[in-house]
């Protein structure tokens, strides 16, 4: 089934009286949500009795977790130093996600810094090569890694080069931000044909497992020359892309991936449209 859920706490659920996460799982419930997302954005803060108890909890509700990784996790640094520091915050993301219960780490592959993208791509991919034989090593190559596609130009994180990564190992699978391939793309994301082109090229590469599977990031962004600008609502109509034609790709496709709404504030909200428009259709 396709799952639809927020990334982190809606502005309503504190407004509804909640202090802490751990109290998403009934609100998400009662909502008819069925997923969430925990942001390690800034800093792996979660700590392990209460990552425990909250996937106990969150479990009672039918509320599956994922996890998104530092945003600072870079595989194009020139330094193998520093490397090794996107190493270690994949390896101790993936061991609160076990103790969520969860089985999906979102990462934010690369940035370009001064190389050409193309020894940054080489570079990041040579990286995550090695973060697969680590994660192989550990015994982590059930965890589903999410290699999200970024939406500014000095990031790595095309869809293409997403899905060229997502071939490195079985447990790659690609996470489509929507939004960030919009804003990329400078408001390329119009019709349905558009989301069937990534799917489909997706599909090509991948197979159908992986793509059935993918994580799937959606929330309007407002955009300029150089990409991503900043999040809005499903209520904006200036810089879309909207939901709409994105549903209709993922029914005839027969897809069932996980959908994290990221709108700015109202994310549970969101989620429940964008829920809403899919079964409508």
């Amino acid at each position: 089934m396709v799952k639809f859920g927020p990334a982190g706490n809606c502005k309503s659920f504190y407004e509804s009286g909640h202090k802490r996460s751990i109290e998403a799982g009934k609100w998400l419930y009662d909502m008819g949500l069925h997923h969430y997302e925990y942001s390690f954005g800034k800093g792996i803060l979660l700590g392990d009795d209460m990552a425990k108890e909250m996937g106990e909890e969150f479990a009672k509700y039918g509320i599956t977790i994922s996890i998104h990784a530092p945003y600072y996790i870079n595989f194009a640094t020139p330094t193998d130093e520093m490397a090794e520091k996107s190493y270690g915050y994949v390896l101790n993301s993936i061991k609160k996600l076990r103790l969520l219960g969860g089985n999906r780490l979102v990462v934010h592959p690369a940035s370009m810094g001064k190389m050409t993208r193309d020894e940054a791509v080489q570079l990041t991919k040579e990286r995550l090569t090695h973060l697969a034989s680590i994660l192989k090593e550990n015994g982590d190559s059930d965890i589903l890694i999410c290699l999200e596609t970024m939406g500014k130009q000095a990031q790595i994180g095309t869809y293409e080069e997403i899905i060229d990564f997502c071939t490195i190992a079985p447990n790659y699978i690609p996470a489509f931000d929507f939004g960030h391939i919009n804003a990329l793309t400078q408001g390329s994301l119009k019709t349905k044909e558009d989301y069937l082109h990534i799917f489909k090229l997706a599909i090509d590469k991948l197979g159908y497992d992986k793509v059935n599977n993918c994580h799937i990031h959606f929330s309007k962004i407002e955009f300029g020359t150089k990409g991503e600008i900043k999040h809005l609502t499903l209520e904006d109509d200036v810089y879309g892309p909207e939901f709409e034609p994105l549903a209709q790709a993922i029914k005839e496709l027969n897809l069932n991936p996980v959908i994290v709404c990221e709108s700015k504030e109202i994310m549970a909200i969101d989620a429940m449209k964008m829920r809403d428009i899919y079964n409508n259709i």
